[in-house]
C-alpha cells in the first residue's frame, strides 16, 4: 500500500510538469504553447511553435513522466498488483490537471503512451495504441483530430482488452482513457462532422 501511496505521488507530481512550457522559455525565451490556437502544452504544440529541438525534448521528457513511475513500480511490486491501476493512471491526471499549474494542463497523450511504455516488456498495448492511431491518421484519415483521438482511443482499448494482459493492467489502460477522452471532451473545438477518408480516395 505505501509503494502504491508513494509511486502514485511520484507519477501525479511527475506528470504535472509541463515540459512543452519549459523548453519553449528556454529555447525561445517566452511560453509559445500560450500563442497557440489551443494553448495546449503537448509535443505538437512545443514542435510547431518551439522548433525541432523544444518539440523533440518536450517528447521525451513527456514519455519518461509517464514511464518511470509505471516501470519502477512494476519491478517492486509486479504487474498484478492492482496498486497499478493508480500508478498507470497518476501520470496522465497529473499532466491534465498540473498542482504546478493551477491544474491548468495539457490532453495527455504523449504522457499516456509513456505510461503504456513502462509496462515493457510487455510493449503489445503501446504497439496497439501506436497502430490504431497512424491507422486513423494515414490509411483511413479521421477528421477533425477530435474524432480521430476517441476512435483512437476507444479501439485500441478494445483490442488490449482481447489480448488479456491481466486485470491491473487492463483497468489502467481503462482509467487512462477516460481520463484522455474526457479531456478532448471538455476541450472539444469544432462543431465539423466526423469525416473518414481512405487515403487511396483522393
Amino acid at each position: 500500500m505505501f509503494k502504491t501511496f508513494i509511486f502514485t505521488l511520484f507519477g501525479y507530481l511527475s506528470g504535472s510538469l509541463l515540459f512543452a512550457r519549459y523548453f519553449s522559455k528556454m529555447f525561445c525565451g517566452n511560453d509559445v504553447t500560450a500563442d497557440s490556437p489551443d494553448q495546449n502544452p503537448g509535443t505538437f504544440n512545443a514542435y510547431t511553435y518551439g522548433g525541432i529541438k523544444c518539440g523533440a525534448l518536450t517528447l521525451i521528457c513527456d514519455l519518461l513522466k509517464g514511464f518511470l513511475p509505471v516501470f519502477i513500480y512494476i519491478r517492486l511490486a509486479g504487474v498484478r498488483s492492482f496498486g497499478l491501476v493508480l500508478v498507470m493512471v497518476a501520470p496522465v491526471l497529473g499532466h491534465i490537471f498540473p498542482i504546478w499549474h493551477k491544474f491548468n494542463g495539457g490532453k495527455g497523450i504523449a504522457v499516456s503512451l509513456g505510461c503504456l511504455l513502462g509496462l515493457a516488456p510487455n510493449v503489445l498495448p503501446l504497439l496497439i495504441s501506436l497502430l490504431i492511431y497512424l491507422l486513423f491518421s494515414f490509411v483511413f484519415k479521421v477528421n477533425p483530430h477530435f474524432y480521430r483521438i476517441i476512435l483512437s482511443y476507444s479501439i485500441s482499448l478494445v483490442l488490449v482488452i482481447l489480448t488479456k494482459p491481466g486485470i491491473p493492467v487492463i483497468l489502467g489502460c481503462m482509467a487512462i482513457s477516460a481520463a484522455v477522452i474526457i479531456k478532448h471532451i471538455s476541450v472539444r473545438d469544432t462543431d465539423e462532422k466526423i469525416e473518414i477518408k481512405a487515403v487511396w480516395k483522393r
